[in-house]
């Protein structure tokens, strides 16, 4: 049956309704559900920063949600939680608040926590959730360094834990079209997937705003600082981690995640083999030791290679986007939508004969025609571009956390688990290692190991 736009707003309205279409597929019946101890999962916050505060709007529109807690190193955003999710909001909880996040770990009437602080902190904070019985939503990328990754998965599995890393786009009715079309044999053999995440202003570059407030009397800057380097009260560093490799993981964790992610999910692939990157700080150049370019190119063992751009100083639009090239054809991503162009294989080699001898081009015609006899077309009319839109208003970031809830309550394991979110994170975290290293870096995709 032929795929058309009206086809696929109507599948991506049921998905929305529900949830994602890969998870639709493999939902256990109702009988079998188990159920959280409480009528609405009791979610805490851990990390209220931005990406924090953005995830817990997105995840309190998913019916049967309330948020009851939330942790944060500084003092203004515990009051803004307050203020939007406390007492007298549409929450209608006492909100808890607190600087340390082990409080909230302690409390029985927390079913799941979401994790958004610092990616030096994911690990430490996902573990000890998972050893105190909670579920844990964990922002990506999942490991801030590569011993990170089987500690969390290890105490996933011993603790009978529900894990699902932040990269939406997994979620997204969009790449599951894309994941179908591929499969299809829409575009052929694929044989090259280019990806770009751009960013053209200050904000997209982490020159996030600090409070003028910010002081050592409202931040707790100790236990900001955790496993990392201790260094005098720098509001800076506390506000804009992102720009240092202490605390974050560069444009490789923060955005490339997200592609592998995307890339992994389409193709089936657990990941790469081999990765060659180059990159530096062009333009912002502000004591930040993380790289504001990145370029990578990486093999996969699928046969396909996949190219990798980041630049924070494009000069032109915000974008991000995938282009999926295969023998007869390309799929390219851009937000919610997916433009498929087929350009079939030729059904015949065609011929370079203009500079053989008269006799000599006619004999060659003669038996190439023999071989080769022009035929009508027939069949249907063929369709060379086709697009397909998610509805107005669609969030994936919604449909992942109805996934992750769904989880939660039914025990089943999600797509993005800690071992999917190991590999995307260890793939993206492979272009630091190839630039700091001037060389080629090598991975193991099925052992999760550095070769």
């Amino acid at each position: 049956m032929p795929l058309d736009r009206r086809t696929f707003i109507k599948t991506g309205s049921l998905a929305a309704a529900a949830t994602s279409l890969h998870v639709l597929a493999a939902e256990p019946s109702q009988a079998s559900a188990s159920k959280s101890p409480n009528d609405n999962v009791h979610l805490a916050l851990i990390g209220a920063g931005i990406q924090g505060q953005g995830d817990t709007r997105a995840a309190l529109q998913v019916p049967g949600v309330k948020l009851v807690a939330a942790a944060d190193c500084y003092d203004g955003r515990l009051t803004h939680c307050k203020e939007q999710w406390g007492t007298g909001t549409s929450n209608n909880v006492d909100l808890f608040t607190t600087r340390d996040y082990r409080e909230i770990l302690a409390r029985p009437d927390v079913d799941a926590v979401l994790i958004a602080t610092p990616d030096h902190w994911h690990k430490t904070a996902a573990v000890d959730a998972m050893k105190a019985g909670k579920d844990v939503y964990l922002e990506k990328p999942m490991i801030h360094l590569y011993s990170d990754g089987p500690e969390i998965i290890n105490t996933a599995k011993s603790t009978n834990r529900i894990l699902q890393v932040g990269s939406q786009r997994v979620s997204s009715i969009a790449y599951a079209k894309a994941k179908e079309l591929l499969a299809s044999g829409a575009i052929g053999q694929l044989n090259m997937v280019s990806a770009r995440w751009d960013r053209n202003s200050s904000i997209g570059a982490w020159n996030y705003s600090v409070p003028t407030d910010a002081s050592t009397q409202t931040c707790d800057w100790p236990r900001f600082l955790g496993s990392a380097p201790k260094i005098p009260w720098n509001p800076e560093h506390f506000f804009q981690w992102r720009k240092w490799s202490a605390y974050g993981s560069g444009v490789a964790g923060d955005l490339f995640v997200h592609l592998f992610s995307g890339t992994h999910f389409i193709t089936g692939s657990t990941g790469p083999t081999r990765a060659m990157a180059t990159g530096g700080i062009r333009y912002w150049k502000d004591g930040r030791n993380a790289d504001d370019v990145l370029l990578a190119l990486l093999d996969y063992p699928q046969g396909f290679n996949l190219s990798l751009r980041v630049n924070f100083v494009s000069g032109g639009e915000e974008s991000e986007g995938f282009l999926f090239t295969g023998s007869e054809g390309t799929m390219e991503i851009a937000g919610q939508s997916v433009i498929l162009t087929r350009v079939p294989r030729e059904k015949e080699p065609g011929y370079t004969v203009s500079t053989f001898a008269n006799a000599e081009q006619k004999k060659f015609l003669d038996q190439y025609h023999e071989k080769y006899p022009t035929t009508p077309p027939t069949g249907p009319v063929y369709s060379a571009v086709e697009k397909y839109s998610a509805p107005k208003g669609y969030s994936d970031s919604v449909d992942h956390f109805r996934n992750f809830f769904r989880f939660v309550r039914t025990r089943q394991q999600p797509i993005e688990d800690p071992t999917f979110g190991f590999r995307a994170a260890g793939a993206a975290l492979l272009s630091n290692v190839s630039v700091e290293k001037g060389e080629v870096a090598k991975w193991n995709p099925d052992t999760m190991k550095l070769g």
